[in-house]
């Protein structure tokens, strides 16, 4: 089975140096090396938007039960990186590190931030999760604004140091969200994008799925777009163990869904080509990526029987 492993937290981050509540729990933000501190539970104050994610990544399909999720075949694993408003780098690049030891093949990261000041701590969790052979997918926010590398962390882009370029972790999946709608508003209106630096777009607006208490929602955000990507990857990656996390990437990309109709930009009053706002200038497709994992790997393992299962362009 694919072993997938979901980092949750907010969208909500306010770095002040001069204030850390965090002391009180033996935590000094400062020490990167540390990582005895804070608590073990898992499921923390608000389990709401994890549990969400968690069941659009792999909720059990056709067991005529709530929803079906994306992947059938793999196991999810919850790290619990950060509260509401509280999201440090140091606690990013642990929850990596733990989700690579553990034997993650897909880490999906539904939160961002606006800065990242001990930026290259997570920087090096993300070099070692690409070392370690897994995709890595983040979810682009809800701003509904053009991500910018030193906008919206974390981010592909390694540190530049000195006069030397930056490199780009190509593992690592951007993932804005769309609507069900088939025209201009195929765009969901809070979602960010970007031609460089979100690559794809998944369905992100009334996503019912899995929350606490045995029970079920609707919720939107690029919070819900990611997981669709991530469930892809998850079962890609159990279907197709042969493939690997770069080889996983590129056949979410090169299978992407490309409207042929422009679409709204938002955050501005204007329309264009959906390859403006992502670099495949597509949606996410279930189907064809199956088709093309099938072409890249052969059917070296049984692939998914049932054509009804996916997603069909």
């Amino acid at each position: 089975k694919g072993d997938l492993e979901q980092i949750d937290a907010s969208y909500n981050y306010n770095w002040n140096p001069d204030f850390d509540a965090r002391f009180i729990v033996g935590d000094d933000p400062s020490n990167l090396s540390d990582r005895n501190y804070g608590n073990n539970d898992y499921e923390g104050p608000d389990a709401m938007h994890g549990t969400h994610v968690a069941g659009i990544i792999g909720a059990i399909r056709n067991n005529g039960l709530g929803m079906d999720g994306v992947a059938d075949n793999v196991r999810i694993m919850s790290v619990r990186t950060v509260p509401d408003g509280d999201e440090r780098d140091k606690d990013v690049a642990n929850a990596i590190y733990y989700a690579v030891d553990n034997g993650a093949q897909v880490i999906n990261m539904s939160f961002g931030k606006g800065a990242s000041p001990y930026k290259d701590a997570v920087d090096d969790a993300i070099r070692y999760a690409v070392q370690h052979d897994v995709v890595i997918v983040h979810a682009a926010g809800n701003d509904a604004k053009e991500n910018m590398f030193d906008n919206n962390f974390p981010n592909d882009r390694y540190e530049r140091k000195g006069l030397f370029r930056p490199r780009y972790a190509d593992t690592w999946i951007e993932v804005g969200a769309m609507s069900a709608n088939n025209n201009a508003k195929l765009t969901a209106s809070f979602s960010n994008w970007s031609a460089d630096l979100v690559d794809v777009f998944a369905p992100g607006t009334v996503i019912y799925s899995t929350i606490p208490d045995d029970n079920y929602r609707n919720l939107q955000g690029t919070s819900m777009a990611a997981p669709m990507v991530a469930g892809l990857a998850a079962l890609l990656r159990s279907y197709f163990p042969d493939l690997t996390a770069v080889q996983v990437k590129q056949i979410i990309m090169d299978s992407a869904i490309a409207p042929t109709f422009r679409v709204n930009v938002p955050g501005e009053d204007e329309e264009a080509l959906l390859n403006r706002l992502c670099v495949t200038g597509g949606v996410a497709n279930t189907y064809a990526a199956v088709q093309l994992a099938m072409q890249t790997q052969g059917r070296k393992r049984r692939a998914p029987e049932r054509d009804s299962d996916l997603m069909r362009p």
